[in-house]
């Protein structure tokens, strides 16, 4: 079996290898949500920049004799010689370590930054910042540098950017990582798997672009096996990997104030607010006050929900739906946390069972949305198909237009509209309401009067080809996940 590889982030790599070859002051930002490879990214430039000293810490969410503790252990694990570098006894020496390690040409990388925003580990930022200024002051004879990590985005911004903090204006580099594209996911499953439309979706439902999912996976030894046996070792093993990710990783820091909100969306995409205040209304009275309260720190704050808006309508726009933003969230919490829970008391086969059956209802979404993103990356990538300028994005406020995906080729006045069918036997019958639909659309949109109108059927799999022919003769181009992958 082929060993596991680096895979994607060429772009990031590149541009992290140049900061670390200026051989001078830095202070680079890198954010991301949690398991999305920022330490693998940060270890890799190193690697192949040639030897360099490293620290790398994880800062813990406690007090600051915790965070020193982890510090002293890191020391030890990296083999800083601690008769040249003492390990700090407080906040204000560890500031000073980071200034003395990077004139000595280390990189240190302090993960989970945002915390240093907790009121009882601000005095930090004041602290490095005075280290920080000294740095910058003579930063072409200063070989070394700091790396900040960041999976609370807002948090970390707010250290950085926001004008009354200590480090505003500090940093001199920002590096955002977001999902693997689907390329490099193709390319892992080349590798390591195959490249089946069933196992993309189902992976991709899953982990979308985490690479440490995908990298786990292939540790335990399942990512080329079924979907129940993937499931079952990943998932309902008291070693599965990643039988506790989600709460550790990120419930916990919730402390589960939003539990309820996060359950609903992850089973229903797409409510509105007046749904969700009902929901709550009825699992906990008097609580529903504090929807608008917990909608407003789960999108601007965590950023683990987002809100559309119906089609067409102005950014201001009072009505919205929201959306769980990750895939592993909503599938963890849509389909495999109360199985998981209930691994000691129910057959663990019939457990597997319930929720692989979840899952696959979940993925009629989740294909829509990968659809949508092998639309972007083909455009981006410049291949055959269509040369997307954007998607008409949000949702349908009108309950007789539904169309799962509008793309917009404004160079060429060509509008495409979709229809995306987790399962291939309802693609077709579906095409004559679906026409309807379209109809509706244009009719209320007449700016595209005179474009060129294009009409796909999507499914994940289309092998047969008389269905083709039946789906081209309703007027519709047949597509499945094999010709929007084959060139990526």
């Amino acid at each position: 079996m082929a060993e596991w590889g680096f895979y994607g982030r060429a772009a990031e790599l590149a541009d992290l290898q140049g900061i670390l070859a200026r051989g001078r002051w830095f202070f680079a930002r890198i954010t991301g949500r949690r398991r999305i490879g920022k330490t693998t990214l940060i270890e890799h430039a190193l690697r192949t920049a040639g030897p360099r000293d490293a620290l790398y810490v994880q800062i813990p969410d406690s007090a600051p004799a915790g965070v020193l503790s982890a510090v002293a252990d890191a020391m030890e694990t990296f083999e800083v010689d601690p008769s040249a570098f003492p390990p700090p006894r407080s906040l204000q020496e560890l500031a000073q370590l980071v200034g003395k390690l990077a004139e000595a040409g280390y990189v240190v990388a302090l993960d989970e930054f945002q915390y240093f925003s907790r009121k009882h580990l601000y005095e930090f930022t004041s602290h490095l910042q005075a280290t920080v200024d000294g740095l910058s002051s003579r930063a072409s004879s200063v070989p070394g540098g700091l790396i900040v990590l960041g999976s609370i985005h807002t948090e970390l911004v707010a250290l950085l950017e926001d004008r009354s903090a200590p480090l505003y204006n500090r940093t001199t580099d920002h590096l955002e990582l977001g999902h693997l594209d689907l390329a490099s996911i193709l390319t892992i499953l080349r590798a390591h798997a195959d490249e089946e439309p069933e196992r993309l979706l189902f992976l991709w439902n899953l982990f979308e672009g985490v690479p440490k999912f995908y990298r786990d996976c292939f540790e335990q030894g399942v990512l080329d096996a079924d979907r129940r046996a993937l499931l079952r070792a990943m998932f309902f093993r008291s070693s599965s990997p990643l039988r506790t990710e989600a709460d550790n990783w990120f419930l916990s820091e919730l402390r589960g104030r939003y539990d309820v909100i996060l359950k609903f969306l992850a089973r229903r995409p797409g409510c509105t607010h007046a749904d969700l205040v009902d929901h709550v209304k009825s699992m906990s009275p008097g609580t529903e006050e504090q929807v608008g309260g917990y909608l407003k720190v789960l999108v601007e704050r965590y950023r683990m929900i987002e809100r559309r808006l119906p089609i067409f309508s102005k950014p201001t726009a009072r009505k919205g739906r929201y959306y769980l933003r990750d895939n592993f969230l909503r599938a963890w919490l849509s389909s495999l946390a109360n199985s998981v829970a209930a691994i000691n008391f129910k057959p663990l086969d019939r457990l597997v069972e319930q929720s692989d059956l979840r899952l696959h209802e979940s993925e009629g979404f989740g294909f829509e949305r990968l659809v949508a993103h092998l639309y972007a990356e083909r455009s981006r990538r410049g291949l055959a198909g269509f040369a997307l300028s954007h998607r008409i994005d949000g949702f349908w406020d009108r309950g007789e237009t539904e169309i799962d995906l509008v793309a917009v080729n404004e160079d060429d006045q060509v509008i495409r509209f979709g229809s995306c069918k987790r399962t291939a036997a309802r693609l077709r019958p579906d095409l004559p309401r679906f026409d309807r639909h379209i109809l509706q659309f244009m009719r209320l949109n007449q700016r595209y009067e005179g474009w060129t109108l294009e009409k796909v059927a999507i499914a994940p799999e289309l092998r047969d080809q008389d269905e083709r022919r039946a789906i081209q003769a309703l007027g519709y181009a047949p597509q499945d996940l094999r010709d929007l992958t084959h060139d990526l």
